[in-house]
């Protein structure tokens, strides 16, 4: 059962999500709050896997109450809004979707299996979507090199190109293990295709060598590990 949160300042918005989730028994709503400060302080006890977030709120909008959450938040989240140009900023920072209103029922249908699907199967969307100046661009889980964290953000290193994503290093790190990833340290996480060599270095510890040529130096506590995955089948 999905557990399903609402948040929106406008009683029909949430009235008119409520009965679209209402339509799937697989999908429990938990709650329904009418602003964010409301949200905050239902959170922990509502403990939703998904939540439908409104971006114009008063007082506190909706990416407002997710920097107040921290990085990484416990839950799926989809935006529903009725400016198209919050999308950018939407993906930015790592929503699953986005619902611009006003929305027929077949794009809510959609996004909400894909909300089932990524509950079902932790990390089975192999991709992520990130933003490049004014665009949006699918990274694919197998073109990334390695990945660096940066503060808040994670920087995905792909060939020559770089691309900021505003997830945790120990989040990245619980969905890719599956895909073949491994981190070497407690700010570096590499993927196994990319990884030609382990270089011992006159210290005593190792470098881990990428078919590019980058050295990234592996940590003691992940060396085990890894001489394990790279040996495995």
């Amino acid at each position: 059962m999905m557990r399903a949160l609402i948040v929106d300042d406008e009683p029909l918005a949430r009235s008119n999500v409520a009965m679209l989730l209402a339509r799937d028994p697989s999908v429990r709503v938990v709650g329904e709050c009418g602003s964010a400060e409301e949200a905050l302080a239902a959170l922990p006890a509502l403990r939703p896997d998904l939540v439908f977030l409104d971006v114009e709120m008063p007082e506190c909008d909706g990416f407002e109450l997710l920097e107040r959450i921290g990085p990484a938040p416990p839950f799926a989240i989809v935006f529903v809004t009725a400016h198209h140009q919050f999308a950018l900023r939407a993906f930015d920072v790592g929503a699953l979707d986005y619902l611009l209103k006003p929305f027929d029922d077949a794009r809510f249908d959609r996004v909400l299996e894909r909300a089932k699907e990524r509950l079902r199967v932790p990390g089975e969307t192999q991709r992520f979507i990130v933003r490049h100046g004014s665009s949006l661009e699918v990274v694919k889980f197998a073109d990334i090199d390695w990945i660096e964290a940066s503060d808040y953000y994670s920087t995905l290193h792909v060939g020559s190109r770089a691309h900021m994503l505003r997830r945790s290093l120990a989040d990245l790190e619980a969905a890719l293990a599956p895909h073949g990833f491994q981190r070497i340290h407690r700010s570096a996480i590499v993927n196994l295709s990319r990884v030609r060599a382990l270089d011992l270095q006159a210290d005593g510890e190792y470098d881990v060598v990428l078919e590019s040529g980058q050295r990234l130096r592996m940590s003691r506590r992940y060396r085990k590990a890894m001489v394990e995955r790279l040996a495995g089948p």
